[in-house]
């Protein structure tokens, strides 16, 4: 395999790692931050105060992005698959 052609595929790879969990980091992000304002306003320090907002929050990310990022995601494995036999000498 072209040292060239390997290097593309890492930072096409590390690009969607990026892009598909961005919906998920950015609202848990957001809540976080929210939840923290929250609590340094009120001085309510409670751990679940903060966990449990962040994961209703992340999963209902996942449920809106989740056909989005599964489409990505096959799309780029289908392309892989599909490379195989250019890649391979």
């Amino acid at each position: 395999m072209d040292p060239a052609e390997l290097t593309r595929l890492t930072a096409e790879t590390l690009y969607l790692v990026l892009l598909v969990s961005a919906p998920a980091l950015i609202v848990s992000l957001g809540v976080g931050l929210l939840v923290g304002l929250l609590q340094a306003t009120t001085q309510v320090q409670e751990q679940t105060l903060s966990f449990v907002p962040k994961l209703v929050a992340v999963g209902a990310a996942l449920v809106l992005a989740g056909g989005w990022m599964g489409g990505q995601l096959i799309r780029f494995t289908d392309g892989l698959w599909t490379a195989i036999p250019e890649l391979i000498p």
